[in-house]
């Protein structure tokens, strides 16, 4: 069982920057391949960046050149690092971990805000 918290989100200008942040609790967590998820109101979740347990990382096309996927095992943490923010990246973000072997994403954090303004 893994316990996820994410934080970081806000309001931000566009063009402006964000990191977020998810710790995570309860197994090794270098065994884990972790998500970034985000979902607008009256859309779908989809993943935004991705990072297997040995560090390679894969984007949706959207945010390719602007965000960075990066894990700290040590601290048991994986964050999203977001420049060059557009209105259109406002949504909630959500961290999500699965085992290393596994397809689905099984555990989920509770999710920050990031609201980007014109």
């Amino acid at each position: 069982q893994v316990q996820l918290v994410e934080s970081g989100g806000g309001l931000v200008q566009a063009g402006g920057s964000l990191r977020l942040s998810c710790a995570a609790s309860g197994d090794t967590f270098s065994n884990y391949a972790m998500g970034w998820f985000h979902q607008a109101p009256g859309k779908q979740r989809e993943l935004v960046a991705a990072i297997t347990s040995t560090g390679s990382a894969n984007y949706a096309d959207s945010v390719k050149g602007r965000f960075t996927i990066s894990r700290d095992n040590a601290k048991n943490t994986v964050y999203l690092q977001m420049n060059s923010l557009k209105p259109e990246d406002t949504a909630f973000y959500y961290c999500a971990a699965r085992k290393s072997w596994r397809v689905s994403y099984e555990y989920w954090g509770q999710g920050t805000q990031v609201t980007v303004s014109s």
